[in-house]
């Protein structure tokens, strides 16, 4: 019925449309734990959603995929499948702002949700083909079994290396919280900290939003 509502409520245009897919994935993978999440994300949707934000088709949809608990002495899932969302603001200068929502499976294999904002400089490599993004990302989170499953905020830094379509996203978690976030009881005194990667991919590529064809390759700033 939630899921419903939802869809009533976004089904005016495609990308509202791709929002909703997004967000009835992670009210069906854990209904009362990323209820919230949906609706916080929803709100960050609708107050985008005008015609100047999908000209412009800053969305992207992520993928979540891969985690690496650096020298690890203990067994950890690094297999984070998830889903999510990522708006790219319009901006003129070199500092690009975003906000976000996925969900995913946690390094204990359990579901956990997230959405929040990122402020991150970008530089241009080999002209305006290849860019890399270094700042961080600021967030609301539920993880099963922390905080009693209420949310939580957390500050990590983070990096985006990629093209204008297709990209990394690499968040780091350095090991003096790993064991505070996860909650696990496993303290793994060897382990360096935890990558995290997502690949992000520009809504242009599944038909919604930017003109002008499926470039992989960025090219400068103009569309």
């Amino acid at each position: 019925m939630a899921v419903g509502r939802l869809y009533k409520s976004f089904e005016q245009s495609p990308l509202s449309r791709c929002f909703t897919a997004v967000a009835c994935v992670l009210l069906l993978t854990g209904m009362q734990h990323a209820t919230w999440i949906v609706c916080l994300a929803a709100t960050l949707a609708s107050f985008c959603n005008n015609a100047a934000a999908q000209a412009d088709s800053a969305w992207s949809v992520v993928l979540n995929g891969r985690s690496v608990h650096m020298n690890a002495g203990h067994e950890w899932n690094e297999d984070n499948w998830g889903i999510g969302i990522e708006r790219e603001f319009s901006t003129t200068g070199p500092w690009i702002k975003v906000a976000l929502a996925n969900g995913f499976k946690d390094s204990l294999g359990n579901p956990s949700y997230m959405a929040g904002g990122g402020l991150k400089r970008r530089f241009y490599v080999r002209s305006d083909d290849f860019y890399v993004d270094l700042g961080g990302v600021a967030f609301l989170m539920t993880r099963e079994g922390v905080n009693g499953d209420a949310p939580f905020p957390g500050l990590l830094p983070a990096a985006t290396f990629g093209f204008k379509r297709v990209a990394l996203n690499l968040t780091y978690m350095p090991e003096s919280i790993v064991d505070r976030v996860t909650n696990s009881g496993m303290h793994d005194p060897s382990m360096e900290g935890v990558f995290f990667l997502q690949l992000k991919l520009d809504a242009s590529l599944f038909g919604i939003g930017r003109r002008g064809g499926r470039e992989w390759l960025a090219q400068g700033s103009a569309d």
